[in-house]
């Protein structure tokens, strides 16, 4: 049986009070990764629905001959995503429940929770001249008698008109309130039942949440003339991952519970619904419950860094992250890098957008064509238009780096007859190439490496310098990272020492690399630094041997015995890419690194220990080479020692890029659109969030049941199409097996939340009738 991971990378639209909808599709979204870990673990799933399915895996199993499993190693996010982000994130590295969420979402996602009690109107007396302003909004939001159940108009009055008798021209939710909530969620979860992690280990999980720095920090730009400007930046990431990460009890720790806070609070600061955020805050809310914040100055420094350089950083105002990034695909693209694969990946960016080709806010109920009013064209300009940028530049990154990494499956398979026989011929006699071992596969790969560097000619002259450039950028970005936090020279500054550094050993010279090969300095410099060209190559060879057993050519158990050596490999050279790896001599070295260059490089390479690397590499290899039978053995020693020339001709085009999941990346949407196997019609037709230009669903307790019980629905039907998209072409499952799956799921779903969905029964009875 084949094996394959779905692997998603979940980037989360923000949506306002439609939150909770998200919070419904990012539940469904757990339920199918513990599902997934339960099939692969042999164990029985906890609710009925993720026994639903754990039946469709079985299903494809069966009918399909493939192990699939789910995982969710990539969440990125803004405003209402990023906060349901953080919260799916911290459910998958921890092994906690987001049960408790679902009953916060539906109690305290309030007007009258989240209102600032200094925000409230003194009296029902107060401004009652106002109220008629609550009927004339409600009115063009298509009116209260036709988009609210009858048991629910009369709660929806009173709140809306108290709300806008409310404290007006400031904020009328509470910053510190809207935190002590956030934090109130993380406890529940961590004191809710708990089961082992949702990714196996070794498996990282990065999540990215995007924020707005108000008044922005300067960001310093290279130019011909002048040589530098400065710039304001608003836009920020706060990146979090688990790799290498763990508690003093071993297990896996994605942030600490007051990091993650500040990153929710921040990121759904909606512009006018909640004052900015500040650290000041945070830090307040935490003296009040006692809280801890281990690691603050740390994290500050990271998380602000040009902040936290000039000391502003407590008084940094951070506001929504979709204000200028609603849809952060960049940082979850780039999150691809450095991932281990130990099998065949489907990889999915998956991004859910509550209302697509919506507004979130409206400040006209006019039509499209009409021309917009005053204040419609400051805010539209200001925030609207930002906000709803679509997505086709992602797309189209996106779909590029896939196309060049179909194109480099092309030319290597074009090239492999003629770089096999180049390999025989430079090993000369090739008996014993049925018995590897270390030492041969040592001389071997020097012998090979040697006939592609003569035989490339001015090609790996060009080849050469461009590795050169690579490893100089990686080593400028490493000693930069680990020079911080803290004040530290730009990157600009370490590249430009390195580069320098290597002019002066002479590298850059033209006998260095060129069409003759590389001199000795050269060879010694990768040697010692080239780590990129070491994952290259067991990526190069996890590749071959996927397509070898995709082809029936390897029997199952060999290609996954090739496999497990390939990763136990790959493993430590991975792991030397992370900041986590380096010691405090390291990093102390690399705050010298501008100034004493060559001693922070002797101290990387010392630490590293490529060479030695090697030799545990080269024997993992040969034992994993010995498990193929003889034929798949030889193929593989050919494409091992066959690599440099793959390399020459495909670095160029790739620029190292898409050479860790080797697979192209295909994008799926998570909509009301998208989701119509019980009702067609979209956000209009399901959801009650997208009234109140948005902020429906923050004035009845019925609006959010309702919304919460359609993101699961319409999660349940668009993951159940993800999942069997990934089967292999020319296979199906049995007819009418989708369709039964999502009726039995639909239905288990309805059987879950009857008990606690308590004031919306019209709604599961409508479902009900129309599921069928």
């Amino acid at each position: 049986m084949r094996e394959k991971e779905l692997r998603l990378a979940l980037v989360c639209y923000g949506g306002i009070s439609l939150a909770v909808y998200m919070h419904g599709i990012t539940k469904e979204v757990w339920h199918l990764a513990r599902a997934s870990r339960a099939f692969t673990a042999g164990d029985d799933c906890e609710t009925e629905s993720e026994t639903v399915y754990r039946r469709l895996l079985e299903e494809i199993a069966g009918e399909a001959d493939l192990h699939l499993r789910v995982l969710v190693d990539i969440i990125a996010g803004a405003s209402a995503g990023g906060l349901n982000g953080i919260f799916l994130a911290q459910a998958i590295s921890r092994g906690q429940t987001l049960d408790p969420l679902t009953m916060l979402w539906l109690e305290k996602a309030d007007v009258e929770q989240l209102v600032d009690p200094q925000a409230r109107a003194g009296s029902r007396f107060s401004k009652m001249w106002a109220t008629p302003i609550a009927w004339a909004w409600a009115s063009r939001q298509s009116g209260l008698e036709e988009t609210v159940e009858p048991a629910a108009r009369a709660e929806v009055r009173t709140k809306l008109g108290a709300f806008v008798r409310g404290r007006w021209f400031e904020p009328p939710f509470a910053g510190a309130g809207f935190t002590t909530l956030i934090l109130d969620a993380l406890d529940a979860m961590a004191a809710g039942p708990a089961g082992p992690p949702l990714l196996p280990e070794g498996q990282p999980l990065d999540l990215m949440v995007t924020v707005t720095d108000f008044h922005g920090h300067p960001e310093r730009l290279r130019l011909h003339s002048p040589g530098e400007v400065m710039e304001t930046e608003h836009r920020l990431t706060l990146s979090f991952t688990d790799r290498g990460h763990h508690r003093e009890d071993g297990a896996r720790l994605i942030a600490d519970p007051a990091e993650l806070a500040f990153a929710a609070r921040a990121t759904a600061s909606f512009p006018g619904a909640f004052p900015p955020f500040s650290v000041g805050e945070l830090d307040g809310v935490l003296a009040e419950r006692g809280q801890p914040w281990p690691g603050r100055d740390a994290f500050l420094a990271r998380a602000l860094p040009r902040q936290a350089a000039a000391g502003q950083a407590e008084t940094a105002a951070l506001i929504d992250g979709s204000v200028l990034a609603n849809a952060p695909f960049r940082p979850a693209v780039a999150a691809l890098r450095n991932r281990p694969a130990r099998r065949e990946i489907d990889r999915r960016f998956v991004y859910i957008d509550p209302h697509p080709g919506q507004k979130s806010v409206r400040l006209s109920g006019k039509g499209e064509a009409a021309l917009p009013g005053f204040f419609q064209t400051i805010f539209g300009a200001m925030s609207d238009i930002p906000r709803e940028q679509p997505i086709r530049d992602n797309l189209e990154a996106i779909d590029a780096r896939s196309q060049r990494i179909e194109r480099m499956r092309a030319i290597t398979d074009a090239i492999r007859p003629e770089v096999e026989k180049a390999v025989e011929d430079a090993i000369g006699s090739t008996f014993f190439l049925d018995s590897p071992t270390p030492a041969r596969l040592v001389a071997w790969r020097a012998k090979a490496h040697e006939r592609a560097t003569k035989g490339a000619g001015y090609a790996y002259a060009s080849y050469g310098h461009l590795k050169l450039t690579a490893v100089i950028e990686e080593l400028a970005i490493l000693l930069h990272s680990l020079a911080g936090p803290g004040p530290r020279p730009p990157l600009g500054r370490y590249r430009e020492a390195i580069s320098a550094y290597v002019t002066e050993q002479g590298l850059r010279e033209v006998h260095a690399l060129s069409a003759n090969g590389a001199s000795d300095a050269a060879v010694l410099f990768f040697r010692r630094h080239d780590l990129r060209f070491r994952i290259r190559r067991l990526r190069f060879l996890a590749r071959r041997i996927e397509a070898m057993e995709q082809a029936g050519e390897v029997p199952r158990e060999a290609a996954q015995t090739m496999r497990e050596g390939l990763f136990d490999a790959l493993t430590p050279y991975l792991a030397r890419q992370a900041d986590d790896f380096y010691d405090e001599p390291a990093r102390a070295a690399a705050r010298i690194a501008v100034e004493q260059t060559g001693a922070a490089l002797d101290g990387v390479a010392d630490k590293r220990g490529l060479a030695q690397l090697d030799n545990l590499a080269d024997a993992r290899l040969a034992s994993a080479f010995t498990a193929l039978p003889k034929t798949e053995r030889r193929q593989m020693l050919l494409a091992y020692l066959g690599f440099p020339f793959y390399d020459i001709a495909v670095l160029p085009l790739l620029q190292d890029d898409g050479l860790d999941e080797f697979d192209p990346v295909k994008v799926d949407r998570i909509a009301p659109e998208d989701a119509r196997a019980i009702r067609s019609g979209g956000a209009e037709a399901t959801l009650k969030g997208i009234q109140f230009n948005s902020f429906g669903a923050f004035f009845s307790r019925a609006y959010r049941e309702n919304d919460y019980l359609w993101g699961r629905l319409h999660g349940a039907d668009r993951l159940i199409d993800i999942v069997a998209s990934t089967l292999p072409a020319g296979r199906t499952l049995r007819p009418g097996a989708i369709a039964g799956m999502k009726r039995d799921l639909f239905r288990a779903i309805l059987a879950e939340e009857r008990g606690r969905l308590e004031h919306v029964p019209e709604l599961f009875e409508a479902l009900a009738r129309e599921i069928g």
